[in-house]
């Protein structure tokens, strides 16, 4: 149940008012935006929301479980604030959204309807779909560790301590030549073992993907030559001469930690733990049954 102080009570009870939406978004980058559906600029704990933003609210959809409960935000680019440009980049991504009701006569007079994140933006070449989760969604997501006989850290991090700024892991390079939407050929890079880059990170430093991060699929040598794929094709086509940092990659395994990153002290997985063929090991005249994989 919702608290509303005297005021706004007040003003509820006298049947008609002057009620307004409004949201309040702050980026993972820091900035924060506020919108309302309002025709002109209201001014409430230090934010100014936008009037006219193009912003217009659907029906909350709540439910008594867990299960996430969800709002749409949906409107045009019409905000100088709101650009296509963003949304690409996902600096929208995950974004920590508060919506308010508020009294636009007296905007001490508010109340905070839902707290949650913007999930899937759907995006037209003039409109987009924001979709407000709610704080139920935090619940999905896998909190500890996994009991697995891979890595579970990530490259690089605290826990994996592996300098990925290291010489050994690191190249710089450009494209020569682009192949597919996501694969192309880099110089720079002959220095380094094919398969080197598997699995790791190229930040483009370049041309109109600057600041973006992909992950790297594969990565090949041919006479001297790299050919990079990607996981996923950038949001903005690779041309020649794009250029880029590349930092190595690791497919979790023991083995590899230990041959390529001399890393085994900080491995963080179960390498010894049984596997499926533990559940369908049968009985067997010739022995078969120390424990060893079959």
């Amino acid at each position: 149940m919702k608290s509303l102080s005297p005021a706004l009570q007040a003003h509820l009870d006298e049947g008609t008012t002057t009620l307004s939406w409004c949201w309040r978004i702050t980026r993972a980058d820091g900035a924060v935006f506020g919108f309302t559906d309002h025709d002109r600029t209201l001014g409430l704990m230090g934010t100014e929301f936008e009037p006219e933003s193009g912003l217009t609210a659907s029906e909350v959809r709540a439910s008594s479980d867990l299960s996430v409960d969800a709002q749409d935000a949906q409107g045009v680019l019409s905000s100088d604030r709101i650009t296509e440009t963003d949304i690409l980049d996902g600096r929208w991504d995950n974004a920590e959204v508060e919506v308010w009701r508020v009294n636009w006569a007296d905007t001490s007079q508010r109340v905070l309807m839902r707290r949650g994140a913007i999930g899937q933006i759907r995006r037209g070449r003039l409109a987009f779909v924001a979709e407000m989760r709610g704080q139920a969604h935090v619940l999905g997501q896998t909190v500890g560790r996994v009991f697995q006989a891979t890595c579970d850290a990530t490259l690089g991090d605290a826990r994996c301590r592996v300098n990925l700024d290291a010489p050994e892991f690191k190249g710089s390079g450009a494209v020569i030549d682009l192949l597919r939407d996501r694969a192309f050929t880099g110089a720079g890079l002959g220095g380094f073992a094919a398969g080197w880059f598997a699995f790791g990170t190229v930040t483009w430093t370049g041309g109109v993907n600057a600041g973006r991060h992909a992950e790297v699929l594969s990565h090949d040598l041919v006479d001297g030559i790299a050919i990079l794929t990607l996981l996923e094709a950038p949001v903005r086509p690779i041309v020649e001469a794009d250029a880029f940092v590349i930092r190595a990659g690791c497919d979790k395994r023991i083995a590899t930690c230990r041959a390529k990153f001399a890393n085994v002290a900080n491995f963080r997985g179960f390498p010894h733990i049984p596997g499926q063929d533990a559940v369908l090991r049968y009985a067997t005249r010739d022995g078969g049954h120390d424990g060893a994989v079959l």
